[in-house]
């Protein structure tokens, strides 16, 4: 390898993609193009990062499956910054395979921890910290172990469990120290600020207040009859009970939870419930239904009985009934959770992201981008939609399996 190459590699390694670009931009070689292309996708114009890197590929000869191999890794990587979640899985671990047989641990640990952030991205924990388990970070460059312990804490994020992840992110702000890379280190201090924002609000005795990832894992861990208003789910210790696809129920089992220790009146759980600003005798009459139903879903841990005005809730062994919200009562608030990562998504990597339907996704966007909260550029194919993220709140309890439901 040439001066010019290692110098442009140099460059890129250290964060520094116009140091890069001023030795190798004018040459067509496989290992300039290769490099012009990582170079071009941390300026952010992915799209000709890729057409080098492609050219880069098919470029190299047939001795050189390892270049191709980095390139194919690279490539990933553009496709995981853009939200390109139907790029070829399959891709990235026949290159993976090639470069565990010739012993380049660096970059098998990137393309793990590559396959890793997919994972988190549409909510696959589980599979997510099973691949994490076969990566040894311990001997790898300081910005290798930096990125290995970001996701470490991302997991623990999601998982909530926030001494972990702040153990982590104080190993990522060592590493990162010694790596050197000022995006690197920004994306560390990002990180850390997710565990210092509010994260949800905690409804009780008709008060609220806000809570920080590390209470609400506090709450969800203790004895407290929780409504949980996020995942749409009332659970107390390891009774858990879903109630996502049951608006209805859980629209009651809310209304019931904010009035604890009080009953609440029909009125008001008919106008919650159904959405009626009059009540009649039929109204009445599916509320007595509704109300059964929701009482035989609860009967293991709680009771809902009728009062001369409406209905309590009356947990069996639980001393106080909260309702965990979001920060913000917000109308298609996942949507806005993984655009507020300051990405560009297409609509079908939201629907991927989110398990919904690609036209349902379509409606929450364009209701979004009418309220003015989402912005939209591009298009066909290539419409992209992103927003800034909401300034003082943390929107990492509203992705994807971000709760744990026991």
């Amino acid at each position: 390898m040439d001066s010019l190459i290692t110098a442009a590699a140099r460059a890129l390694a250290a964060g520094d993609p116009l140091g890069a670009l001023k030795r190798v931009a004018l040459r067509d070689d496989a290992p300039a193009l290769a490099l012009r292309g990582i170079a071009m996708a941390q300026l952010g114009d992915f799209v000709r990062a890729k057409t080098l890197l492609r050219s880069a590929a098919r470029s190299f000869g047939p001795k050189e499956a390892v270049a191709r191999a980095r390139c194919v890794v690279a490539e990933a990587e553009i496709a995981l910054v853009s939200r390109d979640l139907g790029w070829p899985e399959k891709a990235l671990d026949a290159a993976r395979t090639t470069l565990e047989a010739h012993g380049d641990r660096v970059n098998v640990a990137h393309a793990r921890l590559l396959e890793v952030r997919r994972l988190l991205l549409v909510g696959r924990i589980d599979d997510a910290e099973r691949t994490l388990a076969n990566l040894d970070a311990s001997q790898l460059p300081p910005a290798s172990r930096t990125a290995y312990e970001l996701v470490v804490a991302a997991i623990a994020v999601r998982r909530l469990k926030t001494k972990a992840a702040h153990a982590a992110l104080l190993r990522a702000e060592s590493a990162v120290r010694d790596a050197r890379i000022p995006a690197l280190a920004a994306e560390v201090a990002s990180a850390f600020h997710v565990l210092t924002v509010p994260a949800a609000r905690l409804i009780a005795h008709g008060t609220e207040r806000s809570l920080l990832l590390e209470d609400v894992e506090a709450l969800l861990t203790s004895n407290a009859f929780v409504v949980d208003a996020i995942r749409h789910v009332v659970r107390q210790g390891e009774n858990v009970v879903s109630l996502a696809g049951r608006p209805v129920l859980f629209a009651l089992a809310r209304t019931l939870g904010e009035a604890w220790p009080g009953d609440a009146p029909r009125d008001v759980l008919i106008a919650r419930a159904f959405g009626s600003r009059f009540t009649d005798e039929s109204h009445r009459a599916r509320l007595r239904v509704e109300v059964g139903r929701l009482r035989t879903m609860l009967r293991t841990f709680a009771s809902v009985s009728a009062t001369k005005r409406g209905f309590a809730l009356a947990p069996l062994r639980a001393s106080e009934v909260v309702v965990l919200a979001r920060p913000l009562e917000e109308e298609h608030a996942a949507v806005l959770a993984l655009l507020g990562d300051g990405e560009s998504w297409s609509s079908s990597a939201l629907a991927v992201a989110l398990g919904m339907s690609q036209r349902t996704v379509q409606r929450a966007l364009d209701s979004l981008a009418a309220a003015g909260k989402v912005q939209s550029f591009g298009r066909a194919r290539a419409l992209r939609w992103m927003t800034p993220p909401v300034m003082g709140f943390t929107t990492t309890l509203l992705l994807p399996s971000s709760l744990p439901l026991g």
